[in-house]
């Protein structure tokens, strides 16, 4: 017969849930309170007793889900990527084939996505900036992924790959979108998402018919 040291604790159950289920809701109540300390007070202001006072939860299970501020601050932020990702991607795939329609649905969604929930602005902008070298490498890694995606819907649009000049092209306008946005947070946020999207679809409508312009027999090639 099984002592009872010996049951696996996944079993046993507590008003109707297991305990995997129980730390699983702990972890996102957590990660909801995150998302409203980092989002309104910021990173630099809150601590994990705030952010356990926000979920209703002792300081006993903020550690049970994550080691620090910092690891609680990666999973909200890496959350929000995710969603945003997914927002962006989906209305690129659900756009008419024209790759400026694409690029200005995807801009839409991914605006509407941070405009929409102010805290998410303030988090995925602000708030992680400089926290540490390893939160910094994970910001330019997402920053850089997005840069991907347009050189994905630029690519498809043509026959031949981007160059090198245009790739750089994409990266930029990745920080253009990025600087925006933190504009329209630090001035109160006075514009739509659509007029903001707009701005960004015809940057870079501009710059590929600049470049594209450029590629073309008998056309000189832009200014190094």
């Amino acid at each position: 017969m099984a002592k009872q040291s010996d049951v696996p604790l996944v079993g046993r159950t507590y008003q109707g849930l297991a305990l995997q289920e129980r730390r699983s809701q702990r972890r996102a109540a957590i990660v909801a309170a995150g998302l409203e300390v980092f989002g309104t007070l910021g990173y630099a202001a809150s601590s994990v007793k705030t952010i356990c006072g926000v979920a209703g939860l002792t300081e006993r299970y903020f550690y049970e889900s994550f080691t620090d501020r910092e690891s609680c601050l990666t999973e909200v932020y890496s959350q929000l990527v995710e969603q945003m990702g997914a927002a962006t991607r989906a209305a690129v795939e659900a756009a008419d084939a024209d790759v400026d329609a694409q690029a200005q649905a995807g801009l839409r969604a991914f605006i509407g996505y941070l405009t929409d929930d102010p805290r998410r602005a303030r988090t995925v902008l602000v708030e992680v900036v400089g926290v540490s070298p390893a939160m910094e490498q994970r910001r330019h890694g997402v920053l850089a992924g997005f840069a991907d995606l347009i050189v994905a819907v630029w690519a498809a649009s043509r026959s031949e790959p981007l160059t090198q000049r245009e790739r750089l092209t994409a990266v930029a306008l990745v920080g253009a979108v990025n600087h925006l946005l933190v504009d329209w947070l630090m001035t109160g946020g006075g514009q739509s998402s659509a007029e903001l999207a707009d701005i960004c679809a015809t940057l870079f409508s501009a710059a590929r018919d600049r470049l594209e312009g450029a590629l073309k027999p008998g056309t000189a090639p832009p200014p190094d």
